[in-house]
């Protein structure tokens, strides 16, 4: 990735591994919204707005370093899509999500995100996100220790629905807990712990994995991806299998190669 830090300012070069649209709308994060043509994006306490160039993107914010890290712009995304184009079932998604970056968010914020997004619609989940922040009067995304003061009430007000309670519970079992340190563990020890607590699946669990703890040996499977495997592969219904198979089909590139199949599944199929 070509890119230079100038003053309060990220200059990208290029769009070939990066677009803000294929990396805000393919999932991973919902504290985001339009300004006219610009996106804006919004991650802990930081703030960055996007801003397409004729030589390629602006990202505007007074915390360069935070969102150098925060969209992966280190990590050389041409290598990654050349090792998964040899695999035909990927040269469509890619092409059609080229500028598809996995973000590098904050483990909590991913994990209460997550747990709204489950049977929900990327519009309701970012209702029911800025409603919280709201609630607290700040542009944050709040702590565990805000959170915990919320009720079962107070969620459904948010637009929680029946996980409502889901998520009263999971802040209880987090209390005390440091998800930082879980960081040190192996994947399957993590996912076992995510698991444990209220409101999250397996596919929840790969979702924190992949987009909180940067872990990309998983591979959410949700109804889009579901479709894909039983378009190009035999025929499964065990969608815990289908993961197994997909792990050993891509490899330490699954968490990237999960992302192109499910927007391009999900936002151009579909159509």
């Amino acid at each position: 990735m070509n890119y230079k830090i100038s003053k309060n300012k990220i200059i990208i070069f290029g769009k070939e591994d990066f677009n803000p649209q294929h990396i805000l709308e393919c999932g991973q994060i919902f504290c985001y919204y339009k300004d006219g043509d610009d996106f804006v994006v919004e991650s802990l306490d930081k703030k960055a707005k996007i801003k397409e160039t004729n030589l390629g993107y602006e990202i505007l914010t007074s915390d360069t370093g935070y969102f150098v890290e925060f969209f992966d712009l280190k990590t050389d995304y041409s290598l990654i899509k050349k090792r998964l184009l040899q695999f035909e079932i990927m040269r469509n998604p890619i092409e059609f999500g080229k500028g598809i970056r996995i973000l590098k968010n904050d483990a909590f914020e991913v994990l209460i995100s997550f747990i709204i997004s489950a049977n929900n619609n990327i519009k309701r989940i970012q209702k029911s996100l800025f409603a919280i922040k709201k609630h607290f009067n700040s542009n944050s995304f709040p702590k565990l220790e805000q959170l915990l003061t919320l009720t079962e009430k107070d969620f459904y007000g948010f637009g929680l629905g029946y996980r409502s309670s889901q998520m009263v519970k999971a802040l209880k079992q987090l209390k005390g807990e440091n998800l930082q340190s879980w960081s040190d563990l192996p994947t399957d020890e993590i996912r076992k712990k995510l698991i444990s607590l209220s409101g999250v699946g397996p596919k929840v669990a790969d979702c924190v994995l992949l987009f909180g703890f940067s872990r990309k040996d998983v591979f959410p499977v949700d109804t889009w991806i579901y479709k894909m495997y039983n378009m190009f592969y035999p025929k499964l219904e065990n969608r815990e299998k289908i993961r197994e198979n997909l792990l050993k089909i891509f490899g330490e590139d699954s968490g990237y190669a999960q992302q192109y199949l499910f927007y391009y599944q999900r936002s151009f199929l579909k159509k």
